[in-house]
């Protein structure tokens, strides 16, 4: 199994910072448990923040995208 499915906790945060980054509102939690909500609105908020700063999903983020990891 890969090691993307057995860390949840990082998976979560991923996908709220995605959704942060988009403009997405933070109702749109997909997550039940109390653990991967709290990363999820975490990463939500950190995308909302770069989001505000004039980032966007594309090459002036690219430094900042959680999911590409050296």
């Amino acid at each position: 199994m890969k090691k993307q499915k057995r860390d949840m906790s990082a998976r979560a945060y991923k996908r709220g910072y995605m959704a942060g980054l988009s403009g997405r509102s933070k109702e749109n939690c997909p997550l039940d448990k109390p653990e991967t909500r709290q990363e999820w609105m975490n990463g939500w908020r950190e995308g909302r923040e770069d989001h505000w700063s004039g980032l966007t999903q594309g090459v002036s983020s690219i430094h900042k995208m959680p999911y590409l990891t050296a």
